[in-house]
């Protein structure tokens, strides 16, 4: 089986870190508030494609440096030179964008994001499309591309967040461009809890070391089919669901969490 060592990895674009069998992303211009590049939106998309197959990874946080998570893409480095591009290369830049997001939806991992401060644009998309989302009471989430005369339908926008907060809220955000308060994304379930700034990557890479303890295999499961039931029928999913805990009860961690049970003890799960 083809496997990679994510603690070896280097990337260029930002920090990588690979403790106790979690990844941390830290998006690191802080003094631009950690905006977006063409070559980290490309670096972000392959590191997520590549974590299939990193044998060392089993929850992955998403966060930024300087107190902010990501003010979306860098205006001076992506904003200007796609003004001045044809059909051709802003479609293939909008895809490349979007198959990020893909990536991170379907790699096995749960994905945490911890968010404090400025969290606007792509740099809103992000936690959006993680499984988890910590943040901060100075946290700022704003979905402006019609501040931008661009359509609120980016990266995925107009069918994640109606899921996580409702038609009703996303709409508002997404034609308006105004900024989410950190208390109404806890209130809207948007954020699964606010916690001060100093403790919100302590906070998520808690949650992630605890994911990681879990039972490997089973957790992508689950992930595969939050993500892949959105466009299933009732009956389709009670099937997917069906077949996938069938497969699941024939891993050594099923086994491991009975025995455990019957010995009266915690079960330590090896993820296969």
């Amino acid at each position: 089986m083809y496997q990679l060592k994510a603690a070896d990895w280097r990337p260029q674009h930002f920090k990588w870190e690979v403790v106790d069998r979690v990844a941390t992303v830290t998006l690191d211009r802080p003094d631009r508030k950690n905006p977006l590049t063409f070559e980290s939106y490309a670096e972000l998309r392959d590191t997520f494609h590549k974590l299939q197959y990193a044998e060392d990874v089993r929850a992955v946080v998403i966060t930024g440096a300087g107190g902010n998570f990501c003010s979306g893409g860098d205006v001076h480095e992506i904003i200007g030179p796609l003004t001045k591009m044809n059909m051709a290369g802003l479609l293939a830049f909008t895809r490349m964008t979007g198959n990020l997001i893909k990536e991170m939806r379907t790699c096995p991992q749960p994905l945490i994001a911890a968010v404090d401060g400025i969290s606007v644009g792509a740099g809103a998309i992000i936690p959006m499309a993680c499984d988890l989302r910590y943040g901060t009471p100075a946290a700022k989430t704003g979905f402006l591309f019609v501040r931008v005369g661009l359509a609120g339908c980016d990266m995925g926008a107009c069918t994640i967040l109606p899921r996580i907060i409702g038609q009703g809220r996303a709409s508002e955000l997404l034609y308006t461009g105004r900024t989410m308060s950190a208390e109404e994304g806890l209130a809207w379930g948007y954020f699964n809890e606010i916690v001060p700034s100093g403790e919100v990557l302590a906070k998520a890479q808690a949650m992630a070391r605890s994911l990681a303890e879990g039972p490997a295999f089973a957790h992508s499961i689950t992930k595969k089919c939050l993500h892949q039931e959105w466009n299933m029928s009732i009956d389709q999913a009670l099937e997917v669901e069906a077949e996938a805990q069938a497969i699941c009860m024939q891993t050594k961690d099923f086994e491991r969490a009975y025995l455990a049970f019957v010995d009266k003890q915690k079960p330590r799960f090896a993820g296969d």
